[in-house]
């Protein structure tokens, strides 16, 4: 089992990231905290993009578990259109929400692997800013095929000339707008605090409410043979990544360690980013390095580079089944290239039982074979790959995932 990393310093994350802004009185009518409701109004403002029309939440939907809202019916669709139509990010969206709970990027002297940062390569450190929310939050405006701003200086402009500007220096001060290096880092605060709040993070499963009273609220049949087989050590062996217990400061589980892996998962070659030669001149060939190239450009760790090549950030599973409605398509992976939880789960259990569908006529991934990996170095082969779960015990562990989302209601209590 690996070691949580977050049980005694979330809270001087938290402290660290509003320290100094001064006190911010309840919104009645939000719930939200000044700070949260200025942060809730960056993140959905549209105009901090270049053409106006993308915001934040345009990624990072409630809707879908703050994830993107795009229905993934195709391959192609599990990545984002940025502001600028035409220009495609190269990764799967990932889930706003609970990703503030990572602690900044570190290398974990008893495991030996790095755990928290933001991002799928965990580029987002939260080095400079003391939390990684926050440094992630200003990724996206600067990023040509996301927001495609042209500098914080210009960020920073909008957000002081715009519909919110008077609520911004209102919270930061009157100077803040005369700074762009310290009010960059302002809306990097405003809104990493909204992710941070209760609204983004709700702990408002039906498995949080089983938590919090068996008896009351006691999960299904299925859902409890499910979570068995995501505990049991000898069949999914889930909860290696995805702590399902709380934390001991009391946090409700969070369903990841903050943790990287190769997991093996092959290519989607349907994503738009082969074909955007302007900004991949590798084109067809290019190959996600993940981790490890972000690694190889921090001198300190540059070593460490080649043995996390292939590598992406543990996600949280919360939400993961959470959509608008039954048709909706999730897609999966840090390239979107699985299309349901029932499928992630069946390549968890079969990886390594199957052929390789380039190596075998008539391929049916999924079915007969799996693809290649993506990057084959580094595979995590202790943790998947054989489970020798049945297809009853896959279902089953895709059941209790589904009790994961946010939102349930339980029913009302006969008299």
């Amino acid at each position: 089992m690996r070691s949580s990393p977050i049980d005694k310093t979330r809270l001087a994350w938290v402290v660290a990231l509003t320290a100094g802004l001064g006190g911010a009185p309840l919104c009645a009518e939000e719930g939200l905290t000044q700070l949260e409701q200025l942060g809730k109004a960056l993140f959905f403002d549209t105009e901090l993009s270049q053409p106006p029309g993308q915001a934040c939440a345009s990624c990072h939907s409630p809707l879908t578990g703050w994830t993107s809202p795009q229905s993934g019916t195709d391959p192609a669709s599990a990545v984002r259109e940025g502001a600028v139509a035409g220009r495609f990010g190269n990764r799967r969206p990932p889930m706003a929400a609970y990703a503030s709970f990572s602690p900044p990027l570190y290398l974990d002297p008893e495991e030996d692997h790095f755990v928290g940062g933001n991002f799928w390569d965990g580029r987002a450190t939260g080095w400079l800013l003391g939390h990684a929310t926050a440094e992630q939050a200003l990724g996206p405006f600067l990023n040509p095929v996301e927001q495609n701003m042209s500098s914080g200086a210009e960020v920073v402009h909008r957000v002081c000339h715009g519909d919110h500007g008077e609520a911004f220096r209102a919270y930061f001060g009157q100077e803040v707008c005369d700074n762009p290096v310290a009010g960059f880092n302002a809306i990097a605060r405003a809104i990493a605090a909204f992710e941070t709040s209760a609204e983004v993070n709700a702990f408002s499963s039906k498995y949080d409410y089983y938590l919090k009273d068996p008896e009351q609220y006691p999960l299904s049949e299925e859902e409890m043979r499910g979570l068995d087989l995501f505990v049991r050590e000898d069949k999914g062996n889930c909860a290696a990544c995805h702590p399902h217990e709380p934390t001991a400061d009391g946090t409700p589980p969070l369903f990841t360690d903050f943790t990287y892996d190769n997991l093996g998962v092959g290519r989607n070659p349907d994503n738009p980013w082969y074909a955007m030669e302007d900004f991949n001149p590798e084109g067809a060939d290019w190959v996600d390095p993940g981790l490890g190239a972000f690694l190889k450009t921090v001198p300190r760790f540059a070593d460490r580079a080649t043995e996390n090549m292939g590598k992406y950030k543990v996600p949280s599973l919360r939400n993961a089944d959470l959509r608008p409605a039954e048709g909706f398509v999730k897609r999966f992976m840090h390239n979107g290239a699985h299309a349901s939880l029932k499928e992630v789960v069946h390549f968890y259990n079969t990886r390594d039982t199957k052929p390789v569908c380039e190596e075998i006529d008539a391929p049916q991934p999924g079915t007969n074979c799996w693809p290649a990996p993506e990057i084959s170095a580094n595979l995590n082969t202790e943790e998947l790959g054989d489970l020798g779960l049945t297809e009853d015990e896959e279902a089953a562990i895709v059941t209790f995932m589904r009790s994961l989302n946010d939102g349930w209601t339980p029913p009302e209590t006969k008299p």
